[in-house]
């Protein structure tokens, strides 16, 4: 992929397991998650911990469901716990082969039935002059709820993203209903990828049979090149989920120099 490229995916793995819960699939989803060929993996539903499941399915990673998936292929995880019981915990991960500069879970829970985060990542790309934002999110599904996290996200982006600084921001929205473009576009100046490219947002629930459009991926800054739900017929039996794989390019940065200081402070 060209320096100035950069491609991402966004899935909700459930847990690791099939749509039905009846296989632990998390292996398996490994493989396409590779193949996929992503820079960055916004993932939701990763687990962290369960201590019942790694007793009784015997291909249980060691690893921590974020770790595994990573090894050896992204070597820059976080991890954000967004609901925690008494058997473990799971929550959002990014995963990324470019190194963070700093990253943050950011609680959006208004339920306490129903806990939510954002996780907040900021990245730094040998190709550009700015650091890149990433923000991994999975709303609520209650539409008040949503509402709440919309603006509790709108503040994150007003406070703490520069307007000249690039922004992704993907994951499982949960909005069937299309409410989050009043907030993004109007507050944010954001848009949707898929939207953008193909005048719709992709339908990705549920994975065999995909009607609603719950997953998205937002942009500003940054110039979107494709956004595709891959139809590959494995994709169907990983998750509930269909994922979407976005390429994003940034301006071609001509300051040879300027790279060069970069790759010099890094390792330094």
């Amino acid at each position: 992929m060209p320096q100035n490229q950069l491609r991402i995916l966004t899935y909700n793995i459930h847990k690791g397991f099939s749509a039905s819960n009846r296989r632990f699939v998390l292996h398996r989803l490994r493989e396409a998650l590779v193949e996929s060929k992503a820079d960055i993996l916004f993932l939701q539903e990763v687990q962290g911990e369960h201590k019942q499941h790694q007793i009784t399915h015997r291909d249980w990673p060691e690893l921590s469901h974020a770790d595994f998936l990573a090894e050896d292929v992204w070597p820059h995880v976080a991890y954000g716990k967004n609901a925690l019981y008494s058997l473990g915990h799971h929550g959002n991960a990014i995963l990324s082969k470019y190194p963070f500069i700093r990253w943050e879970n950011i609680n959006v829970s208004s339920m306490s039935w129903a806990s939510r985060s954002l996780l907040h990542g900021v990245l730094d790309l040998p190709s550009i002059e700015q650091e890149l934002h990433i923000i991994c999110i999975h709303l609520g599904l209650i539409n008040t709820e949503r509402k709440q996290q919309f603006k509790i996200l709108c503040e994150r982006i007003e406070e703490h993203v520069p307007k000249d600084a690039p922004l992704i921001i993907a994951g499982d929205f949960n909005d069937w209903s299309e409410n989050a473009e009043r907030y993004f576009s109007k507050h944010l100046h954001l848009r949707e990828t898929h939207q953008a490219l193909h005048n719709k947002h992709a339908r990705t629930w549920p994975a065999w049979l995909p009607i609603l459009k719950m997953d998205r991926v937002y942009y500003r800054k940054i110039r979107p090149v494709t956004c595709e739900r891959p139809r590959y017929s494995s994709w169907r039996k990983l998750s509930d989920h269909a994922p979407l794989i976005a390429t994003f390019e940034f301006e071609k940065n001509d300051n040879e120099e300027h790279i060069q200081l970069k790759q010099a402070h890094r390792y330094s």
